[in-house]
């Protein structure tokens, strides 16, 4: 069990005794009342630039991932949709995307030994710090599960910050891997302590091992924002992941953020949705 210390006392500050039932509730009645004011095409347009176009395959290639960036290229300027706000690849194809890249669209790379996080943490630090020299302007890790669990804050707590010191000026999206935390109270708690640790984004999941992003966990990792905003000052990003490939979709967590967080939030600053299909279905729904 966890000691009292910094950590605890930090959760001490928020409500996470969060009752599952409740939550569905809350988001069941919030996606039902506010949906159809955003399902319409300025909405997708808006949502295609939120967008991390990723490719993460065990089989991806250089040839595929320089194709992935080609065709973001194309998009750059063929019309007047906005481009997608990134390309998500593994770390050794960073300098791949930055080669061929000329679009104005960010490059992020897992690292951290995603998507288990269980290696050794000087080897996540290696790996970040390799990523952001190579070009990644955003790093994407997976909070250690196993630390969480065990209640082991301090070491959770530590190695994330290690982490966010090893990316410089880059971003950090912390994934939650939230399938795997399950309930309410875990995912709020994680929520507040990867921000405690430096998060510039809080990130539902690897679409991996587990589950992918679900509506409840948004509305959670959202609140966590706005709450820890309220108390430090300090504004951080969510990205919704794994599994979110329908139009549809994709405007039920802009309806969550839109209505947790708030108009300012919706943005590829603060907003990003990690997809592959997605791109072109709300092509598909813009046309």
């Amino acid at each position: 069990m966890a000691e009292e210390n910094k950590y605890t006392d930090t959760l001490k500050k928020y409500k996470t005794a969060l009752k599952d039932a409740r939550i569905t509730e809350k988001v069941n009645e919030m996606i039902s009342g506010k949906f159809k004011q955003n399902n319409n095409k300025e909405v997708y347009r808006r949502l295609y630039s939120c967008i991390d176009l990723t490719s993460l395959n065990t089989t991806d290639t250089r040839e595929d991932i320089w194709k992935l960036t080609e065709k973001v290229n194309e998009q750059d300027g063929a019309s007047d949709l906005p481009n997608v706000a990134a390309i998500c690849v593994y770390p050794n194809f960073v300098e791949t995307v930055k080669e061929v890249l000329t679009a104005d669209a960010k490059i992020v790379a897992v690292a951290g030994g995603f998507p288990s996080s269980h290696t050794f943490t000087e080897v996540k630090i290696a790996e970040t710090a390799l990523a952001v020299a190579c070009g990644a302007d955003e790093i994407d890790i997976v909070l250690n599960p196993g630390f969480f669990l065990d209640e082991s804050y301090e070491e959770l707590c530590e190695e994330i910050n290690e982490i966010k010191h090893a990316c410089r000026e880059s971003r950090l999206k912390v994934i939650l891997e939230t399938g795997a935390l399950k309930s309410a109270e875990n995912i709020m708690k994680a929520s507040l302590l990867a921000l405690y640790s430096g998060a510039d984004f809080l990130k539902t999941s690897t679409g991996k091992e587990y589950g992918g992003a679900t509506p409840e966990a948004a509305f959670i990792m959202c609140t966590a924002i706005r709450e820890y905003a309220a108390k430090t000052g300090r504004k951080a990003g969510f990205k919704a992941s794994g599994g979110v490939s329908t139009t549809e979709d994709a405007v039920r967590y802009y309806t969550i953020v839109k209505e947790v967080l708030g108009e300012e939030y919706l943005n590829n600053e603060f907003f990003r949705i990690g997809a592959s299909r997605l791109a072109d279905n709300l092509l598909e729904s813009i046309k």
